[in-house]
């Protein structure tokens, strides 16, 4: 495909953004259509990106021929039926992250993408941060083996907001869209499959009724290990941060930025064309649609951290 790739992009909110100021900055890609659920502010933003349709019903962006690729940033529970919708239309697609909230909606999509040989991706944007690029090079060059890896995923979200401090229409989730990010990265860093995992959750929030603090333990076929700790109760420092203790070196990975042991900051500014996850993440996509191949973190290759996010669902309700 050499012409430009025209774009859908469904979910105005704080990804959606993302999304749009990351896609500026890619040759050959436009974004012809914009659906969200609040007609005026999604006027507003199609407004400011020069994007010429806008909808509430993502199903009328389907219908437009010159629609391509379709990224979805919308609520986690709309995820697993839209990527579907997607691909019936005959669209190749992006999901942010999570690809589902249940195991079998994440199945569903993986055996449409099969049937119709359309690139479909999840936003596991870790893969795609420098920082774990540059961990990932070491390790896949034999310079470094992970023995652990302890993460701290931490927000303070008592309420129901969105990472720009607006109210949200749905309700975030620890173990499904958080728990997720590292549970994958786990698997994709040590090269391995994950061969145990146990999870514990905190009292659940009485309003929102989902664990507002969770502690997960993974083992890969390695032998390396991991924790994690996730909470929406924590008041600061706020974000994920990724230590990777291994054989030859210890690192500090948070989004973009990489430090060692002792606190010397770690140059991956050339690591990649870029310094934002989200903007190498959509390009992935978009060279996998251009060049006919699967992209990384292809709905394949992430299904497995969704057959693990499952297990931990189990385990979960049988000890409440």
């Amino acid at each position: 495909m050499s012409k430009t790739i025209k774009v859908a992009l469904a979910g105005a909110g704080a990804f959606g953004i993302k999304h749009l100021d990351a896609i500026k900055l890619i040759d050959g890609v436009e974004v012809v259509s914009l659906v969200s659920r609040d007609l005026a502010k999604t006027k507003e933003v199609a407004a400011k990106y020069g994007i010429g349709h806008v909808s509430t019903d993502l199903a009328d962006s389907l219908a437009l021929p010159a629609v391509d690729a379709v990224i979805l940033c919308t609520p986690t529970q709309m995820h697993a039926a839209q990527a579907l919708a997607c691909m019936q239309a005959g669209k190749h697609v992006q999901v942010e992250i999570p690809l589902a909230d249940s195991l079998a909606g994440a199945e569903a999509v993986l055996a449409l993408q099969r049937k119709t040989g359309l690139v479909a991706m999840c936003g596991h944007t870790r893969r795609f941060n420098p920082s774990h690029q540059w961990l990932h090079n070491k390790i896949t060059g034999g310079e470094f083996n992970i023995q652990q890896m302890d993460v701290q995923t931490y927000f303070f979200r008592r309420s129901n907001m969105n990472a720009l401090g607006q109210a949200r229409s749905w309700t975030d989730h620890l173990l499904w869209h958080h728990a997720a990010h590292t549970v994958d990265l786990f698997a994709y860093q040590t090269g391995g499959t994950i061969v145990a995992a146990n999870a514990l959750q905190g009292p659940l929030h009485p309003g929102l009724g989902i664990a507002m603090d969770m502690s997960i333990q993974l083992k890969s076929s390695t032998g390396a290990i991991c924790t994690l700790s996730l909470s929406f109760n924590n008041d600061g420092p706020l974000g994920t941060f990724f230590r990777y203790i291994g054989d030859s070196g210890t690192y500090i990975a948070r989004y973009d930025d990489l430090i060692d042991a002792k606190d010397n900051k770690i140059d991956v500014s050339r690591v990649d064309v870029s310094m934002n996850g989200i903007e190498l993440q959509d390009r992935e996509f978009f060279a996998a649609i251009r060049e006919g191949r699967e992209p990384n973190a292809s709905v394949a290759q992430v299904l497995p951290c969704y057959r693990i996010l499952d297990r931990l669902e189990q385990q979960l309700a049988q000890s409440a």
